[in-house]
């Protein structure tokens, strides 16, 4: 076949019909692009910076906060609130309606705070708002309208497991822009252990980047906080977003003095006295002798009828009359004047003294009083009329000099203490209050009126005679770690190397021993067949303003402090009950029996037998017995004995069944939003478990949990009481 010619000029012309659509196209963008760049230049950089904000402060992670036996007390979670933008590019609303049933049976499964049909009707009310406006504005409507972007789809926040799996919904799934899902995270304080030294560990303001609100996360503030990054604002499809520039740096953690064990022994133990005697409130503090380091501190509050909880550090700020245990301070200063001798004696009569036209009691005048005493047994009975018949014999013509002994012990000084809000004691000098002096103040002093001392300040007292006269400092916090280093290790501070010669403090040290230990101590009820206790008991009436003084166990607070064992003391102990509703206000029946369970608790913990004295019983079983709860605890102990045991987990939580001399371990379920199922857990364990899931723990007994008030499965309610019975 005969080839056609090649029509060149064709080529040609069509060639230079391309380039000339191209050249066209090229010399048009230029163009666009200088009209861009010269003629509306100013106009596109105000918009970017309006769109772009630098210097954006990006939040560090603030630190935790640890107990002294590393359990964690104080941490910082990631959070997440849940949001849908309607007017996502690629979110249709066929494709919603398609979804929305099985997404919302799906959100309800997750976060059963709402039914499905109420995840159904609010996230089809959110499109319907979407609608609305979009109608207003095609109608040129108002310009001030705006698109509603954040439209919020549940009240709660959630975890980052939570979000994980909402992000796999229907729907959900197809990714933002389509479906319209967003979140904004966060950050959150938590406190694994709850109401544990709640009020000595602090709080945050909201969110953790705002800073410490109280106790040592404010105290500590400036470590926990860290150092804020430095980010670029942009507003990227309606919503705004940070990118990082400079990297936040994480805040140091804290170590904290107290003992997980003590401190849960010391709220327990206090919290049930409060519940049985229906008080006001009450305290309780455990210090280390030697180091002054805090052990243990609770302070709990009714916070209404039957519940109490941790509202206030009354330890540390509560500036009230500390009554009888205040006798042993006045005792202590005429011993080291040389002005009353141990067995000086006194006469306290029928038990009624009057004075200054006001008549000055002790505690069994409607029983005849208690006659003739010495200047010890005036201690060991804690009777009023006693010392302050000494004291005004021995510094009536001179009560500066009185007070002038109270300051040598250090009870004038300033403790700088960790946590803020710290009140510090006052007893004031006839030299510097000379309006305010009167004829009664010097002797109703003597037992611990017309002063306002902290509890921390009295156990500072009663510390330094348990420590041979030396004063320390009580300590919060242990060490400063960074990346998990130590960073700084804190050390002990002496307030007053010795209170009082070694002659003056044997005397005080066997009359503290006396009134526990003698059959006629007002102390007693704290005398324990385990370890033996020394302390002095005090009951004030507590004042009330311009009313005065009025009888009646409303009126009172109750308190007993000392040191255990006697011989060598390893801890120092203060009680302090608040407004007994029921029984006779007693500091030794009340408070007295408080310290006894605590200091006995705390001594058995801690004994060492001699393994020559141990004999294996045949009849006991090969393999203890195992409470549900953590693996992880238990799995420490269990690898110390050496018990035979096998485990299949998944997860953290276990309960354990003996089978063939073997523990099989299995898994125990533990559902998010739903409340756990506790019975069989420890004391510890169940706590944490139930204020994990955000209820309130309202618990009573020891042992394991027998029984709880909120059936196992039902769904959470946040900050909802619940009761367990552990036996």
């Amino acid at each position: 076949m005969e080839k056609k010619p090649v029509n060149n000029k064709k080529i040609q012309r069509n060639y230079f019909i391309v380039s000339l659509i191209f050249a066209l196209v090229i010399v048009a963008i230029i163009g666009k692009a200088a009209v861009t760049s010269f003629v509306e230049g100013n106009f596109w950089n105000d918009m970017g910076n309006r769109a772009i904000r630098p210097n954006v402060p990006v939040p560090a992670m603030r630190g935790d906060i640890y107990s002294a036996d590393g359990e964690l007390m104080a941490t910082t979670e990631y959070a997440f609130r849940l949001y849908m933008d309607f007017w996502a590019d690629g979110l249709k609303e066929d494709t919603l309606r398609k979804y929305i049933k099985p997404l919302s049976v799906e959100l309800n499964k997750l976060l059963p705070q709402k039914s499905g049909a109420q995840y159904e009707t609010d996230i089809l009310n959110g499109w319907r708002q979407r609608e609305n406006e979009a109608v207003k504005i095609k109608n040129g409507a108002d310009p001030k309208i705006r698109k509603s972007r954040e439209y919020r789809l549940n009240m709660g926040d959630v975890n980052y497991l939570q979000l994980k799996k909402i992000r796999q919904m229907p729907f959900f799934k197809q990714g933002a822009n389509k479906s319209g899902l967003y979140t904004r995270e966060f950050v959150k304080r938590t406190k694994p252990y709850g109401t544990l030294a709640s009020r000595t560990i602090g709080d945050i303001y909201g969110e953790s980047d705002k800073g410490g609100k109280n106790g040592l996360e404010l105290a500590y503030d400036s470590l926990l906080k860290g150092k804020p990054g430095i980010g670029t604002g942009q507003r990227v499809q309606g919503r705004n977003i940070t990118v990082v520039d400079v990297k936040p740096v994480t805040g140091k953690d804290i170590v904290s003095t107290i003992d997980i064990n003590i401190q849960d022994i010391t709220e327990k133990t206090l919290s049930e006295k409060l519940r049985e005697l229906d008080a006001e409130s009450g305290t309780a503090v455990v210090m280390e002798v030697k180091t002054g380091e805090i052990k243990a501190i609770t302070n709990m509050g009714r916070v209404r009828e039957g519940v109490w909880g941790e509202t206030k550090n009354y330890a540390v700020s509560d500036l009230s009359e500390p009554g009888s245990t205040f006798k042993v301070a006045s005792m202590m200063v005429a011993l080291e004047d040389g002005l009353v001798q141990p067995d000086d004696p006194v006469d306290v009569g029928n038990g009624v003294y009057q004075y200054g036209g006001f008549n000055l009691t002790d505690h069994n005048a409607n029983r005849g009083g208690y006659g003739k005493i010495t200047a010890r047994r005036s201690i060991m009975y804690s009777s009023n009329i006693g010392v302050a018949k000494l004291i005004l014999k021995a510094y009536g013509d001179n009560p500066g000099k009185y007070i002038d002994g109270l300051y040598r012990i250090g009870f004038n000084k300033d403790l700088e203490l960790e946590i803020p809000g710290y009140g510090k004691a006052r007893i004031r000098h006839p030299k510097d209050s000379p309006n305010t002096w009167s004829k009664t103040t010097l002797p109703w002093m003597s037992f611990g009126y017309e002063t306002q001392i902290p509890p921390i300040y009295t156990l500072t007292f009663f510390n330094a005679i348990a420590n041979n006269g030396k004063m320390v400092k009580p300590m919060f916090v242990k060490e400063i770690l960074e990346n998990g280093k130590t960073k700084e290790r804190k050390k002990m501070q002496v307030v007053n190397e010795q209170i009082c010669s070694d002659n003056t403090l044997g005397f005080i040290r066997e009359m503290l021993d006396s009134v526990v230990n003698h059959p006629q101590g007002t102390g007693k009820p704290a005398r324990s067949d385990l370890v033996r206790i020394s302390g002095k008991t005090g009951t004030a009436q507590i004042s009330q303003g311009a009313a005065g003084y009025k009888a009646g166990g409303l009126s009172h607070q109750v308190s007993f402090c000392g040191y255990f064992p006697s011989g060598e003391p390893k801890y120092s102990c203060i009680v302090v009950i608040r407004k007994p509703r029921n029984g006779a206000a007693s500091g030794g029946f009340m408070c007295g029996a408080v310290f006894k369970k605590i200091a006995e608790e705390i001594y058995v913990r801690n004994i060492i037998y001699n393994p020559e004295f141990a004999k294996v019983d045949s009849t006991l079983p090969k393999n203890p017995k195992v409470k549900s709860g953590l693996f992880e605890h238990s799995k420490y102990v269990m690898n110390k004995l050496d018990v035979n045991y096998t485990d299949s987990l998944n997860g953290k939580w276990m309960t354990a069944q003996l089978a063939d001399d073997k523990l099989i371990i299995q898994d125990r379920r533990v559902s998010e939003n739903q409340v756990p199922n506790v019975v069989g857990m420890g004391a510890k364990d169940a706590v944490y478990a139930l204020e994990s899931a955000g209820l309130s723990v309202n618990l009573s007994g020891r042992g394991e949990v027998r029984s709880q008030s909120i059936n196992p499965g039902t769904a959470v309610i946040k900050g909802q009481t619940i009761a367990i019975q552990l036996k």
